[in-house]
């Protein structure tokens, strides 16, 4: 601007000098007043460029400065076609619908038995409960898949492996996975209440199976069933050709800050097998130890039935649970038992925001509200339980056992818990009697476990 504003002066001076000056040589007067002319215009000039910079000063731009040039516009990256996200490991996701993930989990527990002389080893011992080591993932067209094994104790053992399909509330699973059998058995051994599951999950022989199962899906409404054979380690032994019938219908409605859930299941299994047996048995809540106080023994069976019932609600910080179970053996020319077994809780979590998960009919993750690692507390949850399993029925006696427990549960952050266990248990009838014989008696349990999965 300023340049321009000089060219245009300097070219008003041209046109002012008369032209015979260049064709003459000037007198002193008109040199005298050329100079005069040329100090008058100079002065013009320095009072546009003074008042152009004050102007341009209070633009915020710099009086000396040259326009700077417009910046090049950089084109706009391309979307990635694959998404990677944390969820205790990687999840990649591709953009036409593949999804690749590692799982896994680690729980080392401590545990002790505190018994009378004669029935165990008294003392704390420590193990490796789980160590699952597997991945899943999303195929496209409405394809899931997972694979995974437990490697724990010294064996491999394979925990949940199927292929699923779904694309609405109707998905259809083929593999290796739980029957519908109770809330605490659906809930991940990673989410439950205390270390070990409800008595009579242990003794009426909860497991895996190899099947082919479906599930239905809407709203408040959960249908779940399928036809299943043996444990996947069972398959080659032909001596156990069992096949069963499982179903679950689960009623899931939440009223604002209130979830419900009612269920209830059956379970019809046919041992396929003249010559089988069965045998009810469960540890006392203690993995540590390897002793039944409760056992039937071996039962002559040609089939079992099973019929379940529960009930949960969480409310805020707050839930209460319960469950029954009646498990009927089908004899060959004895009278049919019927085993029971069932618990009811009261829990509440204390780290203010926080509450128990719930998703598609099971507990789910605990997760802090306000982390250890961002100054917080983390989340704590106690609960208290009363268990009950009774194996005594039609002349057989397996024994009777009750439990008070109690439980703390302390999530740090996201994926790492650990959980602290008392029980105080009854027994009545027995398998294993005291040193002076007696089978009616009280035992103590503690454990500890360590727990982080991805």
């Amino acid at each position: 601007m300023r340049l321009a504003i000089t060219a245009a002066l300097l070219a008003t001076t041209m046109f002012v000098i008369p032209g015979e000056a260049h064709a003459q040589a000037m007198s002193a007067e008109e040199a005298a007043a050329l100079r005069a002319e040329l100090a008058a215009l100079k002065a013009k000039v320095d009072t546009l460029e003074a008042r152009l910079d004050a102007a341009t000063a209070e633009q915020g731009e710099s009086p000396t400065a040259s326009p700077a040039p417009a910046p090049a516009v950089a084109p706009a990256p391309a979307a990635s076609a694959t998404e990677v996200n944390w969820k205790g490991a990687p999840e990649i996701k591709t953009a036409d619908g593949w999804s690749f993930k590692p799982r896994g989990r680690v729980q080392v527990d401590v545990g002790g038995l505190y018994a009378p002389d004669g029935v165990a080893d008294n003392g704390l011992k420590p193990e490796f409960r789980r160590v699952y080591l597997g991945v899943d993932g999303k195929i496209p067209g409405g394809i899931a898949y997972r694979v995974e094994a437990d490697f724990a104790n010294n064996a491999v053992e394979l925990t949940d492996v199927y292929l699923s399909y779904g694309t609405g509330p109707l998905t259809v699973t083929a593999g290796q996975v739980k029957p519908f059998w109770s809330l605490e058995d659906m809930t991940s051994d990673l989410f439950t209440s205390t270390m070990e599951r409800a008595a009579y999950i242990q003794a009426f022989g909860f497991e895996r199976r190899v099947g082919l199962s479906a599930q239905y899906k809407h709203k408040a409404l959960l249908l779940q069933g399928g036809i299943f054979g043996n444990n996947a380690d069972d398959l080659l032994d032909s001596a156990t050709e069992a096949v069963s019938v499982d179903a679950r219908a689960v009623w899931m409605p939440k009223y604002g800050d209130t979830q419900l859930h009612l269920a209830g299941s059956l379970h019809l299994r046919d041992f396929d097998n003249p010559a089988a047996t069965v045998r009810y048995r469960a540890r006392p809540f203690t993995h540590t130890t390897s002793v039944r106080l409760v056992d039937t023994g071996q039962i002559d069976a040609k089939g079992e039935r099973g019929i379940g019932a529960e009930a949960a609600v969480i409310h805020g910080p707050f839930h209460a649970m319960g469950e029954s179970y009646w498990q009927t053996v089908d004899r060959l020319g004895s009278p049919d038992p019927t085993f029971f077994g069932g618990y009811a809780e009261l829990g509440m979590v204390l780290t203010r925001g926080d509450r128990r998960g719930y998703k598609d009919g099971a507990y789910d993750r605990l997760k802090p509200s306000r982390p250890f690692t961002e100054g917080g507390p983390g989340a704590i949850e106690v609960n208290a339980r009363y268990d009950y399993l009774d194996l005594n029925d039609a002349g057989l006696v397996g024994g009777q056992q009750q439990a008070a427990l109690l439980s703390l549960v302390w999530v740090p952050i996201d994926y790492v818990r650990i959980v602290a266990n008392y029980g105080k248990l009854w027994i009545d009838d027995a398998r294993v009697a005291t040193a002076t014989g007696d089978r009616d008696y009280s035992v103590d349990t503690v454990g500890l476990r360590t727990q982080i999965d991805f």
